[in-house]
């Protein structure tokens, strides 16, 4: 193929031209949206926990299939092998999800060790599958005094790196012993307010990205590479 004038560094074969049409959703699409949410604290009351149930109540009343992950018993990532039950329920979970929620608490200016351990056994890439890769993602926070949106930012930031589309809108919730009943349920606030638009945000993004993922995840630096891989398999077979 000739190349393209004024683009001669691209290979056009491998250049995808854009279209609406393409963005039409293939697969199934008969099942309610999936989410995993994960939260970051082992304490018999934990408060990015409750967050976390909240957050699937929400979900759940909109249609939504919603499974949490239980991070007691997840030993740290290299302590084991790759087939510990934990971490094997954990990666399908992922494979499984269409969207996600990620909660930790804030810790000395950062997110919990329990948090950044579920992330770090989700690999970017298992076999001929990314288990986050294409997953829509939503990110809270809860705070022990001041609000702040430390946790949230770095969340963003791994959430990025794992190839993840993390919507707009976000929760940080302070004082969080101020805002939980003795049951653990969120009091009516601001603070609940915007959990539900998270959420309501988090599904509807969802929505529209179910089907679609595989098109708007196709790089040209990975089809360039892909080429280039198939051409040195032929030359090795001569």
């Amino acid at each position: 193929m000739d190349k393209i004038a004024n683009l001669p560094n691209i290979q056009p074969e491998q250049l995808d031209m854009p279209a609406v049409h393409k963005l039409a959703p293939v697969g199934d699409m008969d099942h309610p949206p999936r989410f995993l949410l994960l939260y970051g604290s082992l304490r018999e009351r934990s408060f990015s926990r409750f967050l976390t149930e909240e957050a699937a109540r929400i979900l759940e009343h909109f249609g939504g299939d919603v499974k949490i992950f239980d991070p007691t018993e997840l030993p740290m990532v290299g302590s084991v092998p790759e087939d510990h039950p934990k971490v094997v329920e954990l990666r399908e979970l992922c494979l499984w999800s269409e969207g996600q929620v990620w909660c930790s608490p804030e810790r000395h200016g950062a997110i919990t060790a329990v948090m950044k351990n579920q992330i770090d056994w989700i690999p970017l890439e298992q076999g001929a599958l990314r288990p986050s890769q294409g997953r829509t993602l939503a990110v809270m926070q809860v705070c022990g005094g001041s609000q702040s949106f430390n946790v949230v930012n770095m969340l963003r930031l791994l959430g990025r790196w794992m190839r993840m589309f993390t919507i707009p809108n976000q929760s940080s919730v302070p004082m969080a012993y101020k805002e939980f009943d003795e049951a653990g349920r969120m009091r009516p606030s601001a603070y609940y307010d915007r959990v539900v638009d998270v959420m309501e945000e988090l599904f509807k993004i969802t929505l529209l990205m179910r089907g679609r993922t595989d098109y708007l995840t196709d790089r040209y630096s990975e089809r360039s590479e892909r080429a280039l891989k198939a051409i040195d398999r032929q030359i090795a077979r001569l």
